[in-house]
């Protein structure tokens, strides 16, 4: 049957699969058991044909590659639940990384990332962002594909040598705001950002795959670094999310949804967002459900998540909340509102007074009418509830489907190459060498052959790349005094 036993409360309470792409939120205080109903959600939806994406801040989100072992708690629990179908295992996993450690590189293009959330990731202002707008909409018009970040900086480093022709056909271009995008690139690329910049990008189709079995494959998107780098990993997951909704066609209501997308963390992608962000976050999420996409958010608190956004998530699971300071108290309200009321259940009194591994739980029921909030006991996941070791990660990785098109990077003809060969036309017209000079050892030293390049074409080539590194230096230590200036937009 298409549904996902969450838990017994004053009945068994199951997440129905055809209303699985309503969305959803995880809520509850650190420790309290958010990461058992992730699991319990994830393997839920695996064994109903459903593909997962989710990210795995801490690292215990991998134990659903390995099958559990069963213990007195846990067969405590089964018993007052009522379960005995209960059997250990594994699920379908594939490991991703965005900086190809813990998992299979995830790569996008700076072209696919866009202006607006790669002005995000570079923390730039609105002016800046301008700028960026235009040399997008530049490298549009010249037919110049940006992919990664030598495309994008050789492309500023043309754009401030030509400003003047380039701000009467497009707008005003600065050169403090080349500048301090120069900076953020360098800053992003000492984080890691070349890891996620790059070909070969990411198929959206490769996180929508089901086994042999039918069984929906669970992307665990390792996340414990990045997490360290906020608006990165928020960025990141948006638009991935951004590209479900564009690429994927409509389906209406499907009978059970074709990706569940778990959004850890949630609140990083609400911190400090423009206006146009937060636009675009609710557009997605409230349209993205008739493509067959749900969508659930995990945070500490329910008001992590703006009402807008709030109001949409169909079917809710609310751990134990604190009330220890004013914002806690808030929180409780928020959560105690947001519930359908139960006449034998005070909701603000209840979440406060929950155990691990016990929740508050709405579901959508027939008609998708939510159900009258229960104070709920969350089953057990069938598979093992603690991180996999370093062996076992590489054993999953070597078994892998889409390795081959993605471990290894991928280089191709772009706004760098293109911009380099445009440096050098200038330079081979001052020389051209005689027949008799390509046909002797020194001519072919110098200028190469069809089919191997010569010292001539190789210096030039590093020369421009040099000269665009120690442009991005140069304005780095001029603009803000050397070293303490690039300590200061820590």
């Amino acid at each position: 049957m298409n549904r996902i036993m969450v838990g017994k409360g004053e009945q068994h309470v199951h997440l129905l699969a055809k209303y699985g792409n309503r969305h959803g939120l995880v809520a509850g205080a650190t420790g309290t058991g958010k990461t058992v109903s992730l699991m319990v959600l994830a393997e839920g939806f695996s064994r109903i044909g459903v593909p997962v994406f989710m990210a795995d801040v801490k690292g215990d989100v991998s134990g659903l590659a390995m099958p559990g072992s069963p213990n007195d708690t846990i067969r405590q629990r089964l018993e007052e639940i009522g379960i005995d179908d209960y059997t250990p295992e594994a699920s379908p996993v594939v490991f991703w990384d965005l900086f190809g450690e813990a998992g299979h590189p995830v790569r996008t293009t700076i072209t696919e990332i866009g202006p607006t959330l790669l002005g995000r990731i570079l923390q730039l202002n609105d002016t800046q962002c301008g700028v960026l707008e235009i040399v997008f909409s530049m490298a549009d018009d010249q037919g110049l594909l940006l992919l990664d970040l030598d495309d994008l900086r050789s492309l500023l480093t043309f754009v401030a040598e030509n400003r003047k022709t380039i701000s009467a056909e497009y707008g005003l271009v600065s050169s403090p705001s080349i500048a301090a995008i120069q900076r953020a690139i360098l800053t992003l690329e000492r984080d890691g950002g070349t890891h996620f910049l790059g070909e070969p990008a990411l198929n959206i189709a490769d996180i929508m795959r089901t086994d042999l079995s039918g069984r929906g494959i669970i992307n665990i998107f390792a996340s414990d670094k990045l997490i360290l780098k906020p608006r990165l990993y928020s960025s990141f997951l948006l638009w991935l999310l951004s590209e479900l909704f564009e690429n994927l066609p409509e389906v209406g209501d499907p009978d059970k949804p074709r990706l569940v997308f778990f959004f850890d963390e949630a609140h990083l992608l609400f911190d400090d967002a423009p206006s146009v962000l937060r636009e675009r976050v609710e557009q997605v999420v409230r349209l993205i459900r008739s493509k067959g996409v749900g969508v659930y958010f995990c945070s500490q608190f329910p008001d992590d998540i703006p009402s807008e956004i709030l109001g949409q998530l169909g079917n809710r699971i609310q751990h134990a909340l604190r009330a220890y300071t004013p914002r806690d108290q808030k929180a409780v309200r928020t959560a105690a509102e947001t519930f359908v009321a139960n006449p034998s259940l005070n909701v603000a009194e209840a979440i406060g007074q929950l155990a691990v591994g016990e929740a508050l739980v709405s579901m959508l029921q027939e008609k998708g009418v939510p159900m009258a909030v229960q104070r709920t006991m969350i089953s057990p996941p069938r598979c093992r509830m603690g991180s996999v070791t370093p062996e076992e990660r590489a054993m999953v990785r070597s078994r892998s489907p889409v390795g081959a098109a993605y471990d290894r990077l991928v280089n191709r003809e772009s706004a760098y190459e293109i911009l380099s060969r445009r440096a050098q036309v200038p330079d081979a017209g001052k020389k051209t060498a005689t027949p008799s000079d390509r046909t002797s050892m020194i001519g072919t030293l110098l200028w190469g052959t069809g089919r191997r390049q010569g010292m001539v074409e190789t210096f030039a080539k590093q020369t421009v790349r040099t000269v665009g590194s120690q442009f991005g230096r140069q304005i780095l230590r001029g603009i803000l005094g050397g070293i303490l200036g690039g300590s200061k937009r820590r």
